[in-house]
């Protein structure tokens, strides 16, 4: 168990480090025992574990394994209460019964408003019933009669209890017939309202939990409305303590390769509510897509499609004639308690060791549907990547650390805004070696970035796998872009801005979290303080003298100049070239990490010219400058720079950014070199 925990621990600091739990080693080696023992197990009680109940009535279904009890209205299929460790429904009992626990999402028609809709079943049935296991389904079918009222998909929602579980697993269903109509998906999930009056600490990572302010503190009188609805200044808080801070879900985001478990603690009594999501291969978007997690209410969410930091890219569309099925989840809700005098925040430790025992069990083997397939329906692939690139080594570099996957067959990079079919992925070792297990039979193309080279490998071959396949590809090459020698960089290519200069917040706007916190991009209004540092004179950074931790701002943003009155900025590379190759082609490698609404113009020594040298032209949704994102969707752009353009000695390339309507208008750059011609050398 202990080990187990370690290795938790070092996963979770992935997801940015550990302010809180900074000694946790120490903690481990010296309490462990004594406070595990003191968690209540649920899953392994003394005696043999009661047999799972199904309780029947006229509007209502109840499930019960002796540990946890579960409400589901009948036939809707909404989670209306949840009985555990002698609280009578962990869920809002102010809320009404359709507003606790229950599966939604956000559709359109074609060219139509956007509906949102919580899904209630119109039928009934169980599934499984016996002692080991109950599992219900709640369905809603669709026919014509219902267009433009509901969205056409058949969805069907699973509910499953097994004995000696401290929680319950819910999946779902949704399918398209290829004679239905059209439509878009921009997001859907599985949210739970929690009782406010009992979780009030929230925990997403190791470094990111809290308590929390009061849905009250959101309401008129409490709160001050800021750049955008999900954006408050607590002004009155129920907790004075609060007062001053700022609000906002947006800053509880996480990347899908850490969003593993987050959640809730009640102190009194000592109860944990945890949402645990056991793989990606569910979610849209790949390892890096940002969803929301847990935040104000207290609201937990299990995002599977969202548009968030991608914008319309990301949107799910559906064509008349298309046919689509996809199932979403399982994911799992577990409970955990202690002991009245042991420390509460010890639920989180053991919701982490939890999670690692349902990725450890993923496939499941318990999903009654035929749609989920488990474990021997299922193939693997292995290989080892390896990196060509002449002009840092004449041998082949590992891959190390490469993200490698498999999503359905497209374009290099594509895998970022898939969100109709299941992708799978992995991280090679420290030699290049991967293995992606337990993929769902189809065509696959092979996906691949490598942290420190730009760009996107993709294996031309399609991959079909096949029940109990196992394909080894053996060595993958991976030939980044690259056409010369670097000359300069600016930047790490990681597709993140984060080693770049991140301000300190307003100090009228500060969630106290993040203050000293590695993810300071996560501060509220931090658009604004680039005018507060250039409110005259844009950017220069001279290649050479100036450090790009300290001298480039973390995004190109617009200035302020009046009430809701903007201006686009202009940067400077300043660099010198001692010999320039005048008939030589030079190449200019721009890395974006996200983009909102923006245009990126270059300009090469002249700043006053009518057409750039390059423009982008509008480009980017990804609004993750308003989200305290770090990055969106990347973008990898080459721009050509004739010799003739350079000059020997001091030569200048300039960055403009017209745009500007509104204050979230910017580019977060990624990396950026400086290429000469091939076999060009130069200072």
């Amino acid at each position: 168990m202990e080990s187990k925990l370690r290795c938790i621990l070092d996963c979770f600091s992935d997801c940015s480090g550990c302010n809180k739990h900074k000694d946790s080693q120490s903690i481990i080696e010296n309490n462990h025992c004594a406070q595990q023992h003191s968690l209540k197990d649920k899953r392994s009680p003394a005696m043999p574990p009661q047999g799972v109940r199904l309780h029947i009535q006229d509007h209502h279904v109840i499930v019960d394994n002796g540990i946890v009890q579960v409400t589901l209205s009948k036939p809707g299929g909404i989670v209306t209460g949840i009985r555990y460790d002698g609280i009578d429904n962990l869920l809002e009992i102010r809320n009404k019964e359709t507003n606790r626990g229950y599966w939604d999402l956000h559709w359109n028609e074609p060219g139509g408003k956007g509906i949102f809709d919580v899904i209630y079943g119109t039928s009934f049935t169980v599934i499984v019933e016996n002692e080991e296991q109950v599992e219900l389904s709640f369905l809603r079918t669709w026919d014509p009669s219902l267009e433009g009222k509901y969205i056409p998909l058949n969805i069907d929602k699973r509910f499953v209890l097994l004995r000696g579980s401290s929680g319950f697993y819910s999946y779902a269903i949704y399918e398209k017939l290829k004679e239905w109509p059209g439509f878009s998906i921009g997001e859907t999930r599985f949210t739970f309202k929690l009782r406010k009056d009992k979780f009030q600490y929230m925990a997403v990572t190791d470094n990111r939990q809290r308590k929390m302010p009061l849905p009250d503190d959101r309401l008129t009188g409490r709160c001050q409305p800021l750049a955008y609805p999900e954006a408050v200044l607590l002004i009155n808080p129920v907790d004075p303590e609060l007062t001053g801070e700022v609000d906002d879900k947006y800053q509880y985001s996480c990347e899908n390769k850490d969003l593993r478990v987050h959640g809730w603690i009640s102190f009194d009594p000592p109860v944990g509510f945890w949402q645990i999501t056991p793989s990606d291969e569910f979610r849209s978007g790949g390892p890096l897509k940002q969803n929301l997690t847990s935040h104000v209410g207290p609201t937990t969410l299990a995002m599977f499609h969202s548009t968030h930091y991608a914008g319309k890219y990301m949107m799910l569309e559906l064509q008349p004639g298309e046919p689509w099925k996809m199932v979403f989840g399982p994911v799992f809700i577990y409970f955990n308690s202690a002991t009245k005098g042991d420390d509460p925040l010890w639920l989180w430790e053991d919701a982490k060791i939890q999670m690692m025992n349902e990725v450890q069990s993923w496939p499941y083997s318990f999903p009654a549907s035929e749609d989920f397939q488990k474990a021997e329906q299922r193939g693997n692939v292995s290989g080892r990547l390896l990196v060509q690139d002449r002009y840092i080594s004449n041998d082949r570099i590992v891959g190390s650390g490469a993200f490698v996957g498999l999503a359905p067959p497209g374009n290099a990079g594509s895998w970022q805004t898939e969100c109709k079919n299941y992708q799978f992925w992995t991280r090679a070792d420290e030699n290049g070696f991967f293995s992606i297990d337990n993929v769902r039979t189809g065509e696959y193309n092979l996906y691949a970035w490598v942290p420190g080279f730009i760009g996107d490998y993709r294996y031309e071959a399609v991959i079909t796998i096949s029940s109990g396949c196992n394909i080894e590809m053996g060595n993958l090459i991976y030939e980044p872009p690259r056409d010369g020698p670097t000359l300069w960089e600016i930047g790490i290519p990681d597709r993140s801005a984060a080693e770049f200069y991140i301000p300190d917040p307003d100090p009228k706007y500060i969630n106290r979290l993040f203050v000293n916190h590695p993810d300071k991009f996560r501060q509220y209004g931090l658009w604004d303080r680039y005018t507060d540092l250039y409110p005259d004179e844009d950017l220069v950074y001279t290649v050479g003298f100036s450090d790009y931790s300290k001298d480039w701002f973390f995004a190109q943003l617009v200035r302020k100049i009046g009430e809701n009155t903007y201006q686009g900025t202009t940067w400077q590379i300043k660099f010198k070239l001692e010999n320039v190759d005048q008939s030589g082609t030079y190449r200019l490698r721009v890395a974006i990490a996200s983009a909102t609404l923006s245009e990126l113009q270059v300009r090469v020594n002249d700043p006053t010219t009518n057409r750039p040298l390059f423009t982008t032209g509008l480009i980017g949704r990804d609004n993750a400058i308003a989200r305290h994102g770090i990055h969106g969707l990347y973008m990898l752009y080459s721009v050509d720079i004739p010799g003739a353009r350079f000059v020997e000695g001091e030569n200048t390339i300039f960055f403009k950014q017209p745009r500007c309507n509104g204050p979230f208008q910017g580019i977060m750059y990624d990396y950026i070199r400086l290429e000469g011609p091939p076999a060009f050398c130069s200072t």
